[in-house]
Parts: structure tokens; C-alpha cells; sequence
């Protein structure tokens, strides 16, 4: 079976993939079933999507080799996907869970 273009192929293209499907998903679902922080379970650094996104419940245990483009600077509570307003709080990128403020993932994406 052959592919056709430059679209890409293997396992970061089926990562990259479920990511997105997982962030639509997740998008729809807070717009529709808002939680409050405290109902949520907290986000296990061990959840596949957690894992697929580097996510760590201290951003300072973030692997700088593996993630070059994460700076001491960015955490959960200066990302614009999270949801929270104290040490933890609902994120866009993990419906359904609390994230720790004090976290980080490769989807950061600062408050602007």
C-alpha cells in the first residue's frame, strides 16, 4: 500500500493525531459539562494522554532533553488551556481531570 503527498506517517504522526482528536473532544466536552475543580480527579502523570504530552505534576521534573522547548517560566497557571485558580483546576487538554498549577506539558501555550 502506498501513501500519496508528504503526509506524514508513523508513530509521532499517529501521536499527533490522537492529540488533536483528544483536544477537540476535550474542547466540546467543557463547553458542555463544566466541573468544578473539586470534582475532579487529579491527573496521573502514568493517564496515555498525560504520558503523550509529557505532562508532569512539577513542571521542574520536566525532561529538558526530551522537551528543549519547555522554560522554567511555564506551568499549568500561565497556560492559557487550564481552567484552575488555586493549586490545581481543570484543563482543556485533560477533560475530566484537575491538574497541578505547578505541572506542565507539551501543549502549553502561554496566557495572552
Amino acid at each position: 500500500m502506498s501513501t500519496s503527498g508528504n503526509a506524514p506517517s508513523g508513530p509521532q504522526a499517529a501521536a499527533r493525531r490522537r492529540f488533536l482528536t483528544l483536544l477537540a473532544a476535550g474542547a466540546a466536552a467543557a463547553a458542555v459539562l463544566p466541573a468544578a475543580a473539586a470534582d475532579l480527579p487529579p491527573l496521573p502523570e502514568t493517564d496515555p494522554t498525560a504520558q503523550a504530552l509529557g505532562y508532569k505534576a512539577d513542571a521542574s521534573q520536566v525532561d529538558a532533553a526530551k522537551y528543549p522547548q519547555h522554560t522554567a517560566q511555564q506551568s499549568c497557571a500561565n497556560c492559557k488551556f487550564f481552567q484552575g485558580t488555586g493549586a490545581g483546576g481543570p484543563c482543556q487538554l485533560f477533560p475530566g481531570k484537575s491538574v497541578n498549577a505547578k505541572g506542565w506539558c507539551a501543549g502549553y501555550a502561554a496566557k495572552t
